[in-house]
């Protein structure tokens, strides 16, 4: 589950690695005050989530402040893929354009998690919920339909 959603919120290699390591260190730190009225994996998704989205903002803001590398100073060789892992990098795209709430929703959605668990995960009603996915998916059915 945390690498599902650290995936979904940073690309670089060894941003992937300070994310994962910020998740667990705030699950560890913060366990004494969660409250077992919810499953634990919606508390997990709960934090992990909010840790991904504070990452998030602190990696844009400083990106304001850096300079970006000449597009072809380095090549890397595309590996080749069947339409199956074509589809999914499509897919993984489209997810990342989606707002925060958006893209935790999608996520928590395609891990098989119930309207319920997502509702009490992200602080949204059930029917709000149900009502985002349906819109998600129709934006999602629309993007692949322009690809």
């Amino acid at each position: 589950m945390i690498y599902k959603i650290v995936n979904s919120y940073c690309s670089d290699s060894n941003e992937q690695e300070d994310l994962i390591q910020e998740i667990i260190f705030q699950l560890l730190k913060s366990y004494d005050s969660f409250d077992h009225k919810v499953k634990v994996t919606t508390w997990m998704y709960r934090v992990a989530f909010n840790v991904a989205i504070s990452h998030n903002r602190k990696l844009r803001t400083r990106e304001k402040h850096i300079l970006a590398m000449p597009s072809k100073l380095v090549i890397v060789a595309e590996e080749e893929t069947n339409e199956y892992d074509e589809k999914i990098k499509q897919l993984r795209a489209l997810i990342q354009e989606f707002d925060p709430l958006n893209k935790a929703i999608v996520i928590m959605y395609l891990d098989g998690n119930s309207h319920k668990e997502i509702s009490e995960a992200m602080g949204i009603s059930v029917s709000n919920v149900g009502t985002k996915i349906n819109r998600i998916k129709k934006q999602l059915k629309k993007k692949f339909k322009q690809k």
